[in-house]
């Protein structure tokens, strides 16, 4: 389509305005707790909620769709994952709440439910709100998927997003939300509370490095070195406070209904069994005596293929019992192996179509296969599968694939304890020691919104009206 340089210019800019209302839609499904969520949703018009696994995010998010309809008599589009988007519409089925399915860009009745990877099919014209469920993906701030929903909202006056893992890496991940959402855009969000390591702060920190270097912390030293390759940002001291109170004017955050002031009762989590296994392999590696700790990703690559067959055999035998399991695996001669060695298993892959993969997800859910492999990539996010109680996977520097891993099934509403087996072999003990690292970030991140909360304040966007002019000579 043709469009002038004006117009051009337009289609970045974010719509102003508020566009709260008081909601008319609050159905006597809903537990008191997702009652409040849903209210102050519709209330901001545009929000995050970052509530974990289990609290029925697909159900609030379905109600708050509803509510829109309901006000402006407009068309709402619900992205998920290509994994979710048919338990979404089974959700809506099952709640009496109007809603279809498209893969081909044509909105599908009121409500429309699609996945990321179809989202350039849709015209933002034909709709009023946008929810994005798991919307972890927009988390790069250089990323395609993050450029296309940011581009595709950016006009739109109701917009949500849904998420039990909004920043699974790092603080400064929450500017790609805000500014999907049309609050600060991520420079924005950078400049006013982080600081960006420069060499002055570079030398001020070489004691750290030194101190480091002591303690034998090969991890701490590797990531502080990473941090400055990357022009690295750090929050300001004087600003944390106010960092985290700003996240609260735009999302709230909840790990269990007690944290936004309700009962818990039926929201108590099952004991979680986490049990480490290391590979030994016979031999060493070539040219060494013993296996030594891999350093950086192409080491860690090598020794995961060097591997692979010790660690697929131990994922069988853990796994080689009568009751569901679920085995996940990073890598295609991982997941070839693990289906050939698990009997009555069934693979999803790449590959297949989406109509395949469904078929085999349905396989697994209906417990017509025992044992489900599959890559975190493709299958970790919205999935309930609370009749499994065992989880198999392989180390991974990903702390959201294997917390979103694990919570298929450790989640509110399973009754029986769960196990998981993390896999790794004798060179990948920085993996573990990367993970338990970010998994104690996560904690803090949740803690931080939920104590400020209840002191959120709003940092104003700063515009600016530029009147183009376009050069004679063109």
């Amino acid at each position: 389509m043709n469009q002038t340089y004006e117009q051009f210019l337009d289609a970045k800019s974010q719509l102003g305005g508020e566009f709260g209302f008081e909601p008319t839609f609050m159905p006597d499904f809903l537990f008191p707790f997702q009652r409040a969520l849903i209210e102050w949703a519709c209330r901001k018009g545009r929000s995050a909620i970052f509530a974990d696994c289990g609290l029925g995010k697909t159900l609030m998010q379905l109600v708050w769709c509803q509510n829109i309809v309901e006000k402006t008599n407009g068309n709402v589009l619900i992205l998920t994952p290509l994994a979710v988007g048919g338990q979404t519409l089974k959700e809506a089925a099952r709640f009496g709440i109007a809603a279809g399915r498209s893969r081909d860009g044509k909105p599908a009745g009121k409500i429309t439910i699609s996945n990321y990877e179809k989202l350039h099919l849709f015209n933002a014209s034909d709709f009023v709100a946008v929810a994005c469920d798991e919307s972890s993906i927009i988390k790069h701030a250089t990323g395609a998927t993050q450029k296309a929903v940011t581009r595709f909202m950016c006009k739109l006056p109701y917009r949500s997003l849904w998420t039990a893992t909004a920043a699974p890496n790092d603080f400064t991940e929450l500017g790609t939300s805000s500014e999907a959402l049309g609050d600060l855009n991520n420079s924005d969000m950078l400049s006013r509370f982080f600081k960006q390591m420069d060499q002055k702060t570079t030398d001020q920190y070489e004691k750290k490095i030194n101190n480091l270097e002591k303690q034998a912390n090969h991890f701490g030293k590797i990531s502080f070195r990473v941090s400055q390759a990357i022009n690295g940002w750090r929050l300001k001291g004087h600003a944390h406070d106010h960092f985290w109170k700003w996240v609260c004017s735009w999302a709230r955050a909840c790990r269990k209904p007690s944290d936004i002031g309700f009962a818990d009762d039926g929201y108590e989590l099952p004991a979680l069994n986490e049990r480490e296994h290391i590979v030994k392999p016979t031999t060493p590696p070539d040219g060494m005596l013993f296996t030594m700790p891999a350093f950086g990703l192409a080491e860690e690559r090598d020794e995961r293929k060097r591997t692979l067959k010790e660690r697929c055999e131990m994922v069988a035998q853990l796994v080689s019992h009568d009751r569901p399991a679920v085995a996940w695996c990073h890598t295609n001669a991982e997941g070839e192996a693990l289906e050939s060695m698990i009997p009555n298993s069934v693979q999803v892959k790449g590959p297949m179509s989406d109509d395949e993969k469904e078929a085999a997800y349905d396989s697994f859910l209906n417990q017509e296969k025992r044992v489900l492999v599959i890559k975190p990539k493709i299958g970790a996010w919205g999935l309930n599968w609370q009749f499994c109680n065992h989880v198999v996977t392989f180390a991974s520097h990903s702390y959201e694939q294997y917390y979103q891993s694990i919570r298929r099934c450790w989640r509110f509403g399973q009754k029986n304890p769960v196990t998981v087996d993390i896999i790794a072999s004798e060179g990948e003990q920085r993996v573990r020691d990367n993970m338990s690292r970010k998994a104690a970030q996560a904690e803090k991140m949740f803690e931080e919104l939920v104590k400020h909360m209840n002191d959120a304040i709003k940092s104003e966007r700063k515009t600016h009206t530029i009147t183009p002019t376009l050069p004679s000579w063109i």
